[in-house]
């Protein structure tokens, strides 16, 4: 960055940004009010009117959260710093070619962290490589864990997935003078974000905020359904000693709030009409009657271009950083298929089956992959395909990081870099790291990066549409391929 600075004038007041030779970041900039005291469970409101001009020289405050780790693995360039303190943190991030320079495509990303961790500041989600290549880059913050997902009595349900839609109407009324055009937004996110991406993609409210929408690793069958989610705000109500409704939790501390959440994964979410779709794994998601994938069965969002995808080896990121890929047993994956399948004995023979030679720990990993994000991916990109007119592509992320030994592969999360094009990112590089040591393949950053860029501009990343179980899927890896899609039932290719 260079000294030089700018303004912009947005519906609020005027911000001023930071510009470098190629592009100009404008960093915190508020886009709904800040959530406190009981307005931590209610509807976001637009921000009030500001005078003089805010400084939007640096990084905001982030969302209550607790440290998040992930056992061998060094995540910080993907969770972030963790809780920035400060009321006004439901804020974006903008990176711009230049106020002057109009009409460039719009990104909206959202960020992942199982509904409870991350922020907008997070290195890993710096967007000047997309700004630098002409797009206009929104990274948002949204309200995470209790207040942003609890299932409270007397508040709005899922109000971080209402935070998201608040940034996308902030969007379409401030970006042009960002140097964006409001008519082409792509909205896209990656895991819990990918989820929210998804929902948003089915929810009425969302029409004309968004033309396209890419989701990364998500679950269009990743709600809760209304009676699970009764079940964690029983339990949150009865660890806090508090009547289960809005206006008791609002008179406990974000930091109470916080230490209550630990205790909420270890709630059985099954029911007699519904698995667990997060297997165990977190107490939050989206709450909804219906899944995403089914409301977009019935026309919600077939007008949007949809681009959907996962990696090859998603749930490798849950069992090698804890030592336990190598450690996996039988009884582990058929415990794991209880969580999500009526039949688990007889799906883990099945996935034995079909991956002959493959280890204990290789079964539970593909098993975990299936049930947290492919079948989900699936059938959402099977519904959305469904409807004649609609554009809908598909990809299978498959480069292999050689982390932990070459443990941790394809795992969840290993194509984010790649797509923001920050695989030379030093907090991503190392054996215990995102991206292992060495140097990551340039070129597939590059390619992977540019593919993204051209959906969001043109509404096709590069390959041939996908039919509903037929494919085509882009297998991205250092080597980029076609190949058909497979339909449900474990297997060793793209789902």
């Amino acid at each position: 960055m260079t000294d030089r600075s700018l303004v912009v004038r947005t519906a609020q007041g005027a911000v001023r940004g930071s510009q470098s030779y190629d592009h100009a970041v404008f960093l915190g900039v508020p886009y709904a009010a800040p959530p406190v005291g009981a307005g931590r469970f209610a509807a976001p409101r637009p921000h009030d009117p500001w005078e003089g001009i805010l400084n939007a020289t640096e990084w905001g405050p982030t969302a209550p959260q607790a440290p998040r780790r992930l056992g061998a693995l060094e995540m910080t360039a993907y969770f972030g710093s963790g809780w920035v303190r400060g009321p006004d943190y439901l804020t974006v991030n903008v990176w711009t070619p230049g106020a002057t320079r109009p009409g460039a495509p719009v990104m909206v990303f959202v960020h992942g962290g199982a509904f409870v961790a991350g922020s907008n500041r997070s290195p890993l989600y710096d967007g000047s490589r997309f700004a630098r290549d002409g797009v206009v880059l929104v990274t948002v913050n949204y309200r995470l864990g209790v207040p942003g997902f609890l299932d409270l009595p007397g508040a709005p349900r899922n109000r971080g997935l209402l935070d998201v839609l608040q940034a996308l109407r902030w969007v379409r009324e401030n970006i042009a003078a960002f140097g964006g055009d409001p008519g082409n937004v792509t909205l896209f996110g990656q895991s819990a974000g990918a989820t929210l991406t998804g929902a948003v993609l089915a929810d009425p409210a969302a029409k004309g905020l968004l033309g396209r929408a890419i989701v990364q690793s998500g679950n269009g069958r990743g709600a809760f359904t209304p009676e699970q989610a009764a079940r964690v705000t029983a339990g949150a109500a009865s660890e806090l000693g508090v009547a289960p409704r809005a206006e008791a939790f609002a008179r406990i501390t974000d930091e109470r709030l916080l230490e209550i959440v630990p205790g909420l994964s270890a709630i059985d979410l099954r029911t007699t009409t519904a698995g667990d779709p997060l297997i165990g794994l977190g107490p939050f998601s989206v709450v909804l009657e219906r899944q995403p994938a089914d409301a977009v069965a019935d026309g919600q969002g077939a007008s949007v271009d949809l681009l959907i995808g996962t990696n090859a080896e998603e749930g490798n990121l849950y069992l090698a950083p804890f030592g336990t890929l190598a450690t996996t047993t039988t009884a582990d994956v058929e415990a794991t298929a209880a969580l999500f399948r009526p039949d688990p004995a007889r799906y883990a023979a099945s996935l034995r089956r079909s991956r002959p030679g493959a280890t204990a720990g290789e079964l539970r990993s593909a098993l975990m992959s299936e049930a947290l994000f492919v079948a989900g991916s699936r059938d959402l990109a099977d519904a959305h395909a469904a409807h004649p007119g609609s554009r809908t592509f598909r990809y299978e992320f498959a480069w292999r990081s050689p982390a932990l030994g070459g443990e941790l592969g394809a795992a969840h999360a290993v194509e984010v870099p790649f797509v923001f094009d920050v695989t030379d990112q030093p907090g991503l590089l190392g054996p215990d790291a995102l991206l292992g040591a060495g140097t990551p393949p340039a070129e597939l950053a590059a390619r992977t990066h540019a593919a993204w860029i051209a959906f969001a501009t043109t509404g096709d990343p590069g390959w041939a549409p996908y039919q509903p179980g037929k494919g085509p899927l882009m297998r991205i890896a250092e080597r980029w391929e076609t190949v058909p899609a497979r339909r449900p039932g474990p297997g060793p290719s793209a789902g």
